[in-house]
């Protein structure tokens, strides 16, 4: 599955943004779907996550409450709500997908899945 992911950009601290993750195939949302980020001189950490059955979701504890992840399957699209932005969430996010059939997903589980480029966020302070 190729994953194309758009949203990204400048916001000041306190706003929203919200990024899209488009997958191809007919079969992506049989697909558990992630995001990832990666600041400069940091490790890529894990955001969230949807189940492609059931679409349960799964946050990253520092993230929950501000993040919000979902599925439109009718447009092949995950998204991800990004509010109350910090400066430190600045980061380029990573779109991941694979398949998996159940419904418990974990951040190892996309180590060897399909990954998007990325997509710049920037939160001014």
């Amino acid at each position: 599955v190729q994953l194309v992911e758009s949203g990204g950009g400048l916001v000041q601290a306190g706003g929203s943004l919200r990024l899209s993750c488009v997958g191809s195939g007919h079969t992506f949302n049989s697909y558990a779907t992630g995001w990832s980020r990666q600041a400069p001189g940091r490790e890529r950490e894990f955001v969230a996550a949807i189940s492609g059955i059931d679409e349960l979701t799964y946050y990253a504890a520092s993230l929950k409450g501000r993040f919000s992840i979902s599925r439109e399957n009718a447009k092949n699209t995950v998204y991800l709500q990004m509010n109350n932005l910090r400066p430190e969430d600045t980061a380029v996010y990573y779109c991941a997908a694979v398949f998996i059939h159940r419904t418990v997903v974990s951040s190892s589980d996309f180590v060897g899945g399909s990954w998007g480029q990325g997509t710049q966020v920037t939160v001014s302070s």
